[in-house]
């Protein structure tokens, strides 16, 4: 079986190390800071967007890619300094490892980033890919880092599962044509009323329990 994490709000909890280096960003352009909880709405659609949801529109792309540029270089050299895994997230991920399963992260976040800090949190290992939102030309919920998977597990779409906390990767999953695990303690579950997963779960533990096939 194949498992695809999305990672900020599913596997880490890095809404501290976002907000500060968002923060960061609009005080390099002279703007005042943003609530925390804000910030994490952005979340979600890559870099450039959040940078463009905490500048607002009265920015022109000059001054949007300078912006992103300053947040790219804070955030990868503050990245870390707050970051965790969610509680029972690193015991799921290497029973899964141990078994039948391949796994893979398919993120929003640019990949250098994402890749250090799945090594720096000591599950880099246990993923035999990692996509991040410039691995392809278009990012989630577009399906083709799903299907690049697929592919190169040689998994078929029944047994496959996109597991995220929110509804781009429910949507990413439904564009895929495979299944979605939303998880309850991410960025954005209230997403689900929307985009229903096929299932919700409580605890990473019940990863390791994720049925192989649908029933028809």
């Amino acid at each position: 079986m194949l498992l695809i994490f999305d990672l900020d709000g599913t596997l880490i909890d890095s809404r501290e190390d976002l907000a500060i280096s968002t923060n960061a960003t609009r005080a390099y352009i002279g703007m005042e800071p943003l609530p925390a909880d804000l910030i994490q709405s952005y979340v979600g659609d890559g870099a450039a967007s959040l940078v463009r949801r905490a500048l607002g529109p009265h920015f022109s792309e000059d001054q949007h890619s300078d912006a992103l540029s300053f947040f790219l270089r804070y955030y990868r050299d503050h990245s870390l300094e707050n970051t965790k895994l969610y509680h029972g997230v690193g015991d799921a991920v290497k029973a899964l490892a141990q078994g039948t399963d391949a796994l893979a992260v398919l993120t929003n976040k640019p990949l250098r980033i994402s890749a250090d800090i799945l090594e720096a949190l000591g599950i880099g290992s246990y993923f035999f890919r990692i996509f991040g939102g410039n691995s392809f030309p278009q990012k989630k919920p577009d399906p083709i880092g799903i299907t690049t998977l697929m592919a190169e597990a040689q998994t078929g779409s029944a047994q496959t599962w996109m597991i995220g906390d929110s509804g781009v990767d429910i949507q990413t999953a439904r564009n895929a044509g495979v299944r979605a695990c939303g998880v309850n303690w991410g960025f954005k579950p209230e997403d689900f009323a929307a985009v229903p997963p096929d299932l919700v779960v409580m605890h990473p533990s019940e990863w390791l329990s994720l049925p192989a096939y649908s029933p028809s």
